[in-house]
């Protein structure tokens, strides 16, 4: 079952500042256990919502509409995601339970979905 473990972004992600060295070595660490647990896919971080777009459907059968950041509400925004391949939701709860907060200065929030 593919889970994705979205990490949400913050005040300090949008405003593009490096997370701690502290936090930097725990999310390696973090990341090596999913490796060797076999069940990491993919991880990646994103750039801020600066440098992000946004195309919205405003109306049905017309041309979208193409936005540019930064977007406001950064708490609706995803900062990274991590891809997992586990054999129940359990374990993907259990997998996003594990991830040090991502975003340090207790801002971090995960959403866990899953990939159809």
């Amino acid at each position: 079952m593919l889970f994705m473990m979205i990490v949400k972004a913050s005040k300090n992600s949008e405003a593009g500042m490096l997370p701690s060295q502290e936090l930097m070595y725990a999310m390696t660490k973090y990341n090596e256990e999913l490796v060797q647990a076999g069940v990491r896919v993919m991880a990646k971080g994103l750039h801020p919502s600066s440098n992000g777009i946004r195309i919205s459907y405003k109306r049905p059968g017309e041309k979208p509409v193409v936005t540019e950041g930064p977007f406001t509400e950064s708490k609706e925004l995803a900062a990274g995601f991590i891809l997992i391949d586990v054999n129940s939701r359990e374990e993907a709860i259990e997998w996003a339970m594990r991830m040090p907060d991502p975003q340090g200065y207790g801002e971090g929030q995960i959403e866990l979905r899953q990939v159809f």
